[in-house]
């Protein structure tokens, strides 16, 4: 399908450039096939019923930006996905001026390898030394901010706390998995209160999740790979949940598309480790979330592709319309919505 059929207008006042102060007092858009309800997400808790089930992405966000000098060449490199103990992939700036083979000194005691340009146009980059690539970044990295937002003003010292959610303790992403960075431990215990459970997995989020949609069809797009696991204990949970009755609820694309990946035919979820690279769109059978907490994503992108595939081109697009006409914050920092399709 086309994917101008995924466009819409968007403000660019619209887009959040901070978070809500506290996290859990941004909007929130429920989206059923009744129609559209404004709240806050302090109220989700009223939003579900007792006996359904949250999954976060504990995923913890490393500080994968790096600035470096090549020779005489500023070269710049956002880390996206690891490739064995020292060596990440990583989108280059200025890589024109990056060979193979070449020495990048990132400053702070912190020099990589380049290797060859792969397929999506990455380069994999070999860090020295016998200090763990996660400290090297903590000495010499920013924050990988969505370029939606670097484009306005620079990473600093608060997006190392705004840009984390209260769950991540798994390094490995280089983005943040931002559904949950609405959530604080007082809506968790009031969550707990009203009979809603928590369940958690990982996927390591890449920075692919920002790459532009350039193919006029989704069938010529190809969808980056990342990272996940789901244990078995996990699994049973979330498999129980449905079996009695209530419903799983993913907070976040990332811990839906993993979800889905694990799932097979009969509905059932099993344990998984490895990449998924799964595109979901319009006419996808959804078999293991009922519904999905997200924030609001870019025109023509691969997520606002997932929402309609969970809701419907149409309604989705009615409800961005709302979004915009009520003032909504998108993206990252911005608010969020829940989706809440119909039970087959």
């Amino acid at each position: 399908m086309r994917t101008d059929q995924f466009d819409f207008p968007l403000p660019q006042e619209r887009i959040a450039l901070r978070p809500a102060v506290p996290r859990d007092a941004a909007r929130l858009l429920v989206v059923r096939p009744e129609g559209l309800a404004d709240r806050i997400v302090s109220e989700l808790p009223d939003c579900l019923q007792p006996g359904d089930l949250l999954v976060f992405n504990d995923t913890r966000v490393l500080p994968a930006q790096l600035e470096g000098q090549r020779g005489d060449a500023r070269i710049g490199a956002t880390l996206h996905k690891r490739e064995g103990l020292r060596s990440w992939h990583a989108f280059v700036r200025n890589a024109k001026r990056v060979r193979t083979g070449d020495r990048i000194d990132f400053g702070a005691d912190v020099f990589a390898t380049a290797g060859e340009k792969t397929d999506d146009g990455s380069i994999l980059l070999t860090f020295e030394g016998d200090d763990p690539v996660e400290l090297l970044l903590e000495r010499a990295g920013r924050m990988p901010l969505p370029p939606y937002i670097a484009a306005r003003r620079a990473a600093d010292a608060q997006d190392r706390s705004d840009y984390q959610t209260m769950f991540a303790t798994t390094d490995g992403a280089v983005a943040a998995p931002t559904a949950a960075l609405h959530f604080t431990p007082e809506l968790m215990a009031s969550l707990a209160a009203r009979g809603i459970d928590q369940a958690r997995l990982t996927l390591h989020v890449g920075a692919g999740t920002f790459l532009p949609m350039k193919a006029d069809d989704t069938d010529d797009h190809v969808m980056h790979a990342e990272w996940g696991r789901i244990d078995a204990a996990t699994a049973n949970r979330l498999n129980a949940v449905r079996a009695a009755g209530g419903r799983v609820i993913a907070v976040g694309t990332t811990s839906l598309r993993l979800i889905e990946s694990a799932t097979g035919a009969d509905g059932v979820v099993r344990p998984f480790e490895g990449d998924t690279a799964i595109f979901i769109t319009p006419g996808y059978v959804f078999r293991g979330i009922d519904g999905l907490l997200t924030n609001f994503h870019l025109p023509k992108s691969t997520l606002f592709m997932l929402v309609s595939a969970l809701m419907g081109t149409e309604r989705m697009q009615a409800a961005y319309a709302h979004a915009v006409a009520e003032g909504y914050r998108f993206y990252s920092y911005g608010d969020a919505s829940l989706l809440l399709p119909a039970r087959v």
